[in-house]
């Protein structure tokens, strides 16, 4: 490996956690919205998706600070990608949310290594798997549809 390449290398792996980090805490702000909007049938699948970005996020902000960077807090509001006035928008953006992070998580298992990879690919798995549970649809290769 070239020394330019390896430092290609060390840069993804230093900056995809950071990435993951900060796509957590929009998501975690999105079921925010999410929670507020859906109907009660869809209600606890919300408050478990919440859940488990919140952990995951706290994942996210320990491997930060195990590459020996602080982790970036969270913003006080996130753009949403469309307005979200009821419970059929707020399923469209939760799926949206999953999938966007998809992607991310698709970046983190590329540049990762060990258990931040593993850790990486199990996001990348929970994403795809709720994003098809919210959309009812899937794609053939979650996280890298969007770079096609």
């Amino acid at each position: 490996m070239t020394a330019a390449r390896a430092g290609r290398a060390r840069q993804e792996t230093v900056g995809a956690p950071p990435a993951a980090l900060a796509a957590e805490h929009a998501t975690v702000y999105g079921y925010g919205i999410v929670g507020g909007r859906v109907d009660d049938t869809r209600a606890g699948e919300a408050r478990e998706a919440h859940d488990a970005h919140r952990a995951r996020r706290d994942a996210m902000s320990r491997a930060v600070r195990a590459l020996g960077a602080e982790p970036e807090a969270a913003a006080a509001a996130y753009a949403l990608p469309f307005p979200v006035a009821d419970g059929e928008a707020a399923v469209r953006l939760a799926a949206e949310l999953e999938r966007r992070l998809t992607a991310v998580y698709a970046d983190l298992v590329r540049a990762a290594t060990g258990g931040l990879r593993a850790e990486a690919a199990a996001g990348l798995r929970e994403a795809a798997v709720r994003a098809v549970r919210w959309s009812g649809g899937s794609v053939a290769f979650p996280g890298l549809a969007d770079r096609a």
